[in-house]
């Protein structure tokens, strides 16, 4: 399965059915990382990279192979995290574009999915292999 068959799976899903059970373990399996928005403050990571990331008026979240970074450091418990994101991957979630809550912006390749809510466009997600983060 590529990802551009996984992303065709998801896409014109009704928000909070957006990935089941089988295909988030299906996209573990695969090694696929699965990102949209969850509701208007938060992005989802589902697959072979799993978490709920802050993204409140949108704003960078890193990868850093084999996981998930996370979005910002806001204290002094975190000293390592501006060496951390210089080497990571970034996707970018933005807020209110191009006719939706949420799209996901990033150079890692990827496929993209359309979530909906009540029928309108509510997220971009996408999806992208994990080993595209240790290039």
């Amino acid at each position: 399965m590529t990802i551009e068959e996984f992303a065709l799976k998801l896409n014109g899903r009704e928000m909070y059915g957006e990935i089941t059970y089988e295909e988030k373990m299906l996209a573990e399996k695969f090694g696929f990382v699965v990102i949209f928005g969850y509701s208007d403050d938060t992005a989802l990571i589902r697959g072979a990279i799993s978490g709920a990331i802050d993204c409140n008026d949108g704003g960078p979240i890193y990868f850093s192979y084999p996981a998930l970074l996370k979005n910002r450091c806001d204290n002094k418990r975190c000293p390592y995290f501006d060496q951390e994101k210089r080497y990571a991957k970034v996707v970018e979630a933005v807020w209110d574009s191009e006719g939706y809550f949420w799209i996901y912006k990033t150079d890692i390749p990827h496929a993209a999915f359309d979530i909906l809510e009540d029928g309108e466009k509510f997220c971009r997600g996408i999806v992208f292999d994990i080993k595209e983060l240790a290039k």
